[in-house]
């Protein structure tokens, strides 16, 4: 697989340009459901776990309904996973103290703030990826612009967005080019990329410069302008109030506990 196939440059975009009931719905609705989502994922203690299992809910569901590939999903996640590793990796060496047990094995504080970590990564990181596929980053900046965030915020997320991606093939172009001159070798010195990334950022300055006088000389003001743009309508309130429910409900009672013991009844 080629560094430009792993890395799978645009295709945020095509997926954000497709037609679902998920893509139909308003930037704004599913920006206001994604932002209680977080705080509600982000407002649990370091040992809960089984409490944020339920949450899961959001990201599956949003899957299915918006005919989004999982498959591809996951990579994105998988590729940040190591800088969630890399936090809690040494929290169950920290923190000994039994809050636990599985069986006769006793399980620390560490293991569980460990696991809490972990599934808080996979949640926000999911459904933050969830809701730039299903919206696309022009309709999801223009909603911001309407929610009332500064114009300016905006436009430097809109343009940092859209520029890593002209960087980022610039920056293939270069490896590529290099590897063709090195006989397909891959074991470039630390010298070589030194190299190569002093000439990226020397290349992008420039094109930056040039982007700048195209977009004065195209008339650019500063509004973040997007065509198709949905209105607000019930569906999207009820989206916003069904999903910020079933989030205060999952905060406020430990879901999985009480479906555990239905359950349990039952049989």
């Amino acid at each position: 697989m080629g560094p430009g196939n792993y890395i799978e440059i645009g295709r945020m975009d095509e997926l954000g340009r497709m037609d679902s009931p998920l893509h139909r719905l308003d930037a704004r609705a599913k920006g206001l459901a994604t932002l209680v989502f977080l705080l509600v994922v982000m407002s649990f203690g370091r040992y809960e776990v089984s409490a944020l299992m339920p949450l899961f809910v959001y990201p599956f569901a949003l899957v299915a309904w918006g005919n989004l590939p999982a498959g591809f999903l996951l990579r994105k996640v998988a590729l940040a996973a190591p800088f969630a590793l890399f936090v809690g990796l040494f929290n169950p060496f920290l923190d000994r103290e039994t809050l636990g047990q599985i069986g006769s094995h006793p399980i620390s504080g560490g293991m569980f703030s460990f696991a809490s970590i972990l599934l808080r990564f996979v949640l926000t990181v999911s459904a933050g990826l969830i809701l730039l596929a299903s919206t696309g980053i022009h309709r999801l900046c223009a909603g911001a612009a309407q929610l009332g965030l500064p114009r300016v915020f905006v436009v430097q997320l809109l343009f940092l967005y859209r520029y890593f991606f002209v960087i980022g093939e610039e920056g293939l172009r270069m490896v590529r080019s290099v590897e063709m001159r090195s006989s397909g070798s891959r074991s470039l010195g630390l010298r070589i990329y030194g190299t190569l990334i002093g000439h990226l950022l020397l290349r992008s300055i420039d094109r930056a410069h040039r982007i700048y006088r195209a977009m004065i000389s195209r008339g650019f003001d500063g509004e973040v302008r997007v065509m198709g743009s949905t209105a607000t309508c019930w569906k999207d309130v009820v989206f916003v109030a069904g999903w910020s429910a079933f989030f205060v409900a999952a905060r406020v009672w430990n879901l999985s506990e009480i479906v555990g013991g239905v359950v349990s009844r039952i049989r």
